[in-house]
């Protein structure tokens, strides 16, 4: 049983799938490759799948890491390619 959660903990920890995640004003990306794009009105995030078109008003990354942003501001549209 130790191996199993040593397991699922390790795959939590190294995960590498590419996720967003939506809350009201905020929009954490995780495992993206590069910015493409960005100013107050779009973002353009590549991944391994494609890319993500984030459409809004106000648009700030205020965390920037290797692999995770988080984007604040007026998110009015998301649009995968």
């Amino acid at each position: 049983m130790g191996d199993i959660m040593l397991k699922n903990l390790s795959n939590y920890i190294l995960e590498d799938d590419f996720k967003i995640v939506y809350l009201p004003n905020k929009l954490d990306v995780v495992n993206y490759e590069c910015i493409d794009h960005f100013d107050t009105d779009k973002i353009i995030v590549r991944y391994s799948g494609g890319i993500v078109v984030i459409k809004g008003e106000n648009l700030i990354i205020s965390k920037l890491l290797n692999d995770e942003i988080l984007v604040l501001g007026i998110i009015k549209n998301i649009e995968f390619k």
